[in-house]
């Protein structure tokens, strides 16, 4: 799979309608060149050129290679949606269960998703199977930077540790896999209505989904795994 260059500085992007244009057709016909090749490794400038209706130069001019524009539309992507996922991180509990028990979405999490979806023909193609890997990673890691530390507050002391750092990863993970499962698979939900699952998705255990509620102590298991990690260290 063709890697993307990071840490690399990229031209300056333009503002005039003219180059606007052209970086849009270049980032559409990438998409379309992944999803007619299939593997984003196997993508040419110059097929992307011919299919925007431009020349090499103008690619060029642009972009250093295929792996720049890739690398530009996912910053961008990454950048854009970062405000939107903060809204939804200082949302509070109450608030957020007050939305549930009235069947409402987390609030912010629908203007999310239409961020998504204004964009979805091409990051479906980039974040799919024949795209780049790393970019549902990069979007993990802005997601991980933004709830963190608001995620901690309140939270019992005891839970604190190994079982939070990896209850926010999985739950990261969760929603970012649901997140491209929605695009890839081409929107077939409303923005209201997959904000409205992923909501749900958050607070439904395995046993809801079979009539059988699992209830555990999660302040007691978070303090046995650190007696086991300590007893595990000595």
């Amino acid at each position: 799979m063709q890697q993307v260059l990071r840490g690399v500085p990229s031209p300056p992007a333009r503002t005039d309608p003219r180059s606007v244009r052209t970086r849009r057709a270049l980032r559409d016909a990438l998409a379309a060149e992944i999803l007619s090749t299939g593997d984003l490794s196997q993508v040419t400038v110059t097929a992307v050129s011919n299919r925007a209706g431009v020349t090499r130069r103008t690619f060029y001019s642009h972009f250093k290679d295929i792996p720049d524009l890739v690398d530009q539309v996912e910053r961008e992507t990454v950048e854009g949606s970062r405000v939107l996922v903060e809204r939804i991180a200082s949302t509070h509990l109450d608030e957020l269960q007050r939305s549930i028990e009235n069947l409402k979405p987390c609030p912010g999490s629908v203007e999310l998703l239409e961020y998504f979806r204004a964009r979805g023909g091409y990051l479906g193609a980039l974040l799919g199977d024949g795209g780049d890997p790393a970019f549902a990673e990069r979007l993990k890691h802005m997601v991980r930077e933004t709830v963190a530390s608001r995620a901690l507050e309140g939270i019992d002391l005891l839970a604190i540790g190994a079982f939070f750092d990896y209850y926010l990863t999985f739950a990261i993970s969760a929603e970012v896999g649901v997140l491209v499962r929605w695009l890839t698979g081409g929107m077939r939900e409303s923005s209201e209505a997959m904000a409205r699952i992923m909501t749900a998705l958050m607070f439904v255990r395995p046993g809801d989904l079979y009539g059988k509620k699992i209830e555990f102590d999660i302040p007691s298991l978070g303090l046995a795994l650190l007696t086991m990690r300590e007893n595990d260290d000595d």
